[in-house]
């Protein structure tokens, strides 16, 4: 006797597909299934289809999968949820396959009304939530991005060419994800995890979302510790600690991916785990790029997630996404992380890209209104995380490329704010041959002496104060040919700094470099030493240091400071060198 519900239900309809029909007992299980799950009165119909190991159920937008296929992906399913250690692995399987029992799990499934550029327009998926990942025909994936009343709006991460309209999509219940384990170590992938530098498929120990909260508060701890770049413009005066997030802003053409290079490089063996997220680079650039890090040794702890300009919006979109997911996979186990956003500016162009196309208004200088949230969601996960959670840290450099050195346009703006600080490089030192091109004057670190060993700042002392006086002083110059002695000098001596200051590429400063450059300089020991023979003096005196003084460098690196007596020391063989030098120089 049926239900007064279902009585009062209309009819549904229900399709079962497979290679034989049903029989009479089983439909009155199903049917009776059917009823009981959509309180209605269910009419079967069947369709044969010899391509079908099982049965397909469908019914309105929802389909049950009992093929043998079906059944595998369920039991796989189930696979991925144990958790267990080396030694109990094999029991656990042989248990999970004796208790494992099919479930009937509805699947939703909808249809494409249109595609193209990327995008699919999907309707019948009235569950699906922002963030999901559906699964199309031909096995192509995509992002739900946008929900209207009749339609969704979906991202996709593939070759459209196989989608057309009618084809047939269906909700996985997950969110986007990227899979993770130490063996992405050294290695070139997409942004979806995939390897792509044919050395072979990486065996992942899990699975992380690509969107998930910051770490709070409570959950962090204050950024004390350096994560020294070996650049000595930057860790003197602008100095980065681990967990902070730093701005590298500038022009094209300004030297913003070799400060980045330079830092991933002078992390060798300093046990720092580093991500390079290239979003719309050329492909020649980043194969060129993996090439002098892997000459350098750099590859060893280096991930190279590339997204290049040849390929979908969507893949430019998720790129940084996924490589902060990674971050986080080893940044939650204590380790610390050094991440390289390359860069956010088209990152930003993607996304208004992306959401012209799924026809949302656009907001502020033709970019979406939500763009500051895009980005401000993606840096705040870089932290370092409290000793309970156990004291990892991520360190976020995101570069950003300006217009004719417009730092006030709409996306320097929002990072600006979103940061910790930024490093402006300048086109006109750059091309003047100072390099690193970073501009004394617009150049800022919050986090500050903070994140600074006590060697290095004692070392820099009034350097930053030195260079504006310099800086100030240049632009009178500029209206007086007479100038005192004085004067004269203190212009050599910031015109020294200067040249000081410049640092081939491929070649980041160690500690105990940095300092006995600085010491030196500060006390005017360079003060005569001419300009264009400034770098090879450097070179000279450091080697003259590791060879002949290897106790000083020893006590820098060792204690992390130096004291007067230290200090007196450097100076005082810094001035003996430079008389040998000198005299080597003038015989030469």
């Amino acid at each position: 006797m049926k239900s007064e519900k279902a009585e009062n239900s209309p009819l549904m309809k229900a399709v079962v597909r497979g290679a034989v029909s049903p029989d009479d007992k089983q439909r009155e299980k199903l049917k009776a299934f059917l009823e009981k799950k959509y309180k209605s009165e269910v009419l079967l119909e069947f369709i044969k289809d010899v391509n079908i190991r099982g049965f397909i159920l469908e019914i309105g937008n929802d389909v049950y999968d009992w093929t043998a296929e079906g059944m595998v992906e369920q039991f796989e399913e189930k696979l991925k949820t144990i958790k267990v250690s080396s030694d109990s692995v094999i029991p656990l399987i042989r248990e999970s396959v004796k208790d494992w029992v099919p479930k009937a799990i509805a699947m939703e499934v909808g249809s494409v009304l249109t595609v193209g550029d990327g995008i699919a327009r999907v309707t019948g998926l009235s569950g699906a939530a922002y963030g999901e990942i559906l699964l199309f025909e031909g096995g192509i994936r995509g992002m739900v991005q946008d929900m209207k009343r009749t339609y969704i709006g979906c991202i996709l991460f593939g070759d459209d060419q196989d989608i057309m309209q009618g084809s047939k999509v269906r909700r996985t219940g997950k969110i986007a994800g990227v899979p993770v384990s130490d063996n992405y170590l050294g290695r070139v992938i997409d942004a979806l995890g995939s390897p792509v530098d044919g050395l072979g498929d990486i065996k992942a120990s899990e699975y992380r979302p690509i969107e998930t909260p910051a770490p709070g508060i409570v959950d962090r701890q204050p950024v004390n510790r350096p994560m020294e770049t070996g650049l000595l413009s930057i860790d003197s005066m602008f100095p980065i600690g681990r967990g902070q997030r730093e701005l590298i802003i500038g022009d094209r053409q300004t030297g913003k991916t070799a400060i980045a290079i330079d830092t991933i490089l002078n992390q060798k063996g300093k046990d720092v785990i580093c991500i390079y997220v290239a979003i719309g680079q050329k492909a020649g650039s980043v194969v060129s790029l993996v090439d002098n890090l892997r000459k350098r040794g750099a590859m060893d702890y280096t991930i190279v997630i590339n997204a290049s300009a040849s390929e979908a919006d969507p893949m430019l979109y998720i790129a940084p996404y996924a490589g902060c997911a990674i971050g986080e996979y080893f940044m939650n186990r204590g380790k610390d992380v050094l991440i390289v956003y390359d860069d956010l500016s088209k990152h930003a162009t993607a996304y208004r890209a992306i959401s012209l196309l799924l026809e949302r208004s656009p907001g502020r200088e033709a970019y979406p209104g939500d763009v500051f949230y895009l980005h401000s969601r993606l840096l705040e996960r870089a932290a370092h995380l409290s000793d309970e959670r156990g004291g990892g840290s991520m360190t976020a450099l995101p570069i950003v490329e300006t217009q004719a050195g417009d730092v006030s346009a709409y996306i320097p703006t929002n990072i600006i704010s979103i940061t910790d600080g930024q490093i402006f490089l300048e086109s006109e030192l750059f091309n003047s041959g100072h390099r690193p091109a970073v501009n004394v004057g617009l150049s800022v670190s919050r986090v500050g002496g903070d994140a600074q060993t006590r060697a290095m700042k004692r070392a820099a002392g009034t350097l930053r104060l030195d260079l504006a006086q310099f800086r100030e002083m240049e632009v009178f110059m500029q209206f007086s040919s007479d100038l005192d002695d004085v004067t004269k000098r203190q212009l050599i001596y910031g015109q020294g700094l200067m040249a000081l200051l410049t640092q081939k590429q491929y070649e980041p400063l160690s500690q105990h470099e940095m300092v006995i450059i600085l010491v030196s300089a500060l006390a005017h020991v360079m003060q005569d030493v001419a300009l264009n023979r400034m770098n090879d003096f450097k070179k000279d005196l450091l080697d003259y240091f590791e060879t002949k003084k290897p106790l000083i460098c020893d006590e820098i690196d060792k204690n992390n400071t130096i004291d007067d007596a230290l200090k007196e020391e450097i100076i005082k063989s810094s001035k003996e060198y430079l008389e040998y030098w000198n005299k080597q120089n003038i015989n030469g």
